[in-house]
């Protein structure tokens, strides 16, 4: 919800807390809120550090309490917390990392740890190996904030780029459940057909589905992937004309909204303003994470499934960072940051505090002390992911600097196709023109 809209398309999804999803879109009007914004990287004392984070209200509040516990196993040491919205905080971020004054320990996550850490803005983790002992996140998570084989950054949890269905919209059409260890995505284009087809007027077999993580997850099983190592291009002007041909062709039969809805709803829609939020989608492409916020628009027990096509080549969804903790390079207490650090991702007392907030937690002994506090949406999520896990692909692809600019580039180009004033085929060259050039590629 992973952005979580974000200035980048891996952020996670849209950032939830147990109560509701957080986007730039669903707080609506830009608004910063901090507290004590004294200390921190270039200007902190001895035991004073600055800690900041995206969010609301919900989450400041057990963020706080995090703290509190943090501060009284760390006596002498003091942790003051920032955070905004989700477009605020980053703005308010870059502005500080441009300025020399980084927060000590910071949240961050999609292209961001790449970016900053080529810049010189973050800490290399293996500095505090001995206070910030890593051997307890899962390997695949872990690698979202490794790049040129530098940790940069560590996970506060997982999720996972899926299929939402809505079983009480299938069931109303008299349309089977996939089998979503078997389904294509010719699958997926019959079936929201077959739902369009068989629903009350306003109802749609499946939100368009393009995005750039969808496109990443479509490319990666046909060993792709949007970019490479070395941080160029590996998305294809094949695979990109092939998505393009087929949403296309989903729009104009009627299994995907038209043109107008699909572009209304661009942007960091709050849950209850989308169609599956509304209850007039039957499946839609999303982040695990945004299960609770959308059952709750919804009022049905909506189902995590996997992707599409994951069956039919190689498998194109991955583990997720739901965020990541990263540590300033300026920092004047590194140690105190890496404890603090330490304790958000691998103390069971912090977990039970935050719990699935920042998504499922990847350190084993963290999950099994939150598990008997999570609710059903909260445990639909940590069994969706056990049962994935072993199913998912090789480790993501951070994108490279430049990056961030490629969620922008496949909306306009989206509604471009859609609207048919380009071409498929047109449309994957202008792609591959308009990211390279972002990218340096």
């Amino acid at each position: 919800m992973t952005s979580d809209r974000t200035p980048h398309h891996r952020l996670t999804g849209p950032p939830l807390t147990r109560r509701r999803l957080v986007g730039a879109g669903g707080l609506g009007a830009l608004t910063l809120l901090a507290a004590g914004c004294g200390g921190g990287s270039s200007g902190g004392g001895d035991g004073a550090l600055r800690f900041s984070w995206w969010g609301n209200a919900d989450r400041a509040a057990d963020t706080q309490a995090a703290i509190d516990a943090f501060e009284a196993a760390n006596p002498g040491t003091t942790v003051s917390g920032e955070w905004a919205d989700f477009t605020g905080y980053f703005d308010r971020l870059a502005t500080n990392v441009a300025a020399n004054d980084a927060p000590d320990v910071m949240t961050l996550g999609g292209a961001y740890p790449r970016e900053y850490g080529d810049r010189g803005a973050l800490l290399d983790l293996s500095e505090v190996s001995d206070l910030l002992p890593l051997d307890g996140i899962d390997a695949a998570a872990l690698s979202n904030g490794e790049f040129s084989g530098v940790q940069y950054g560590v996970p506060t949890g997982v999720n996972t780029y899926c299929a939402v269905v809505n079983p009480a919209l299938f069931e109303a059409a008299g349309v089977a459940l996939p089998d979503d260890a078997t389904w294509t995505w010719e699958d997926f284009e019959a079936l929201a057909g077959e739902l369009s087809a068989a629903s009350p007027e306003g109802v749609v077999g499946a939100v368009d589905p393009t995005t750039a993580d969808a496109l990443d997850l479509f490319s990666r099983q046909r060993g792709e992937g949007l970019y490479t190592p070395d941080g160029g291009l590996a998305i294809s002007a094949a695979t990109l004309e092939e998505w393009w041909t087929r949403t296309l062709r989903m729009s104009q039969a009627g299994a995907t909204p038209p043109a107008t809805i699909t572009t209304e709803l661009l942007g960091d829609a709050a849950p209850e303003q989308t169609l599956m939020g509304r209850g007039q989608a039957a499946i839609t492409l999303g982040w695990s994470n945004t299960l609770p916020a959308l059952r709750a628009a919804a009022g049905e027990p909506l189902q995590l499934l996997r992707a599409p096509g994951e069956s039919t080549g190689q498998p194109g969804m991955w583990l997720q960072a739901s965020q990541l903790y990263a540590i300033s390079s300026r920092t004047r207490n590194r140690e105190a940051a890496a404890r603090l650090v330490d304790f958000l991702v691998n103390s069971p007392e912090a977990g039970r505090i935050i719990g699935a907030d920042r998504g499922i937690p990847t350190n084993a002994e963290v999950l099994a002390a939150i598990a008997p506090d999570l609710d059903e949406d909260q445990r639909a999520q940590a069994d969706f992911i056990a049962r994935v896990t072993p199913l998912v692909g090789d480790a993501l692809v951070i994108g490279p600097v430049g990056s961030t600019e490629t969620r922008g580039v496949v909306e306009r180009l989206n509604a471009d196709v859609l609207f048919e004033r380009t071409t498929p085929a047109d449309a994957a060259q202008a792609f591959l023109g308009q990211v390279g050039a972002a990218i340096g590629a």
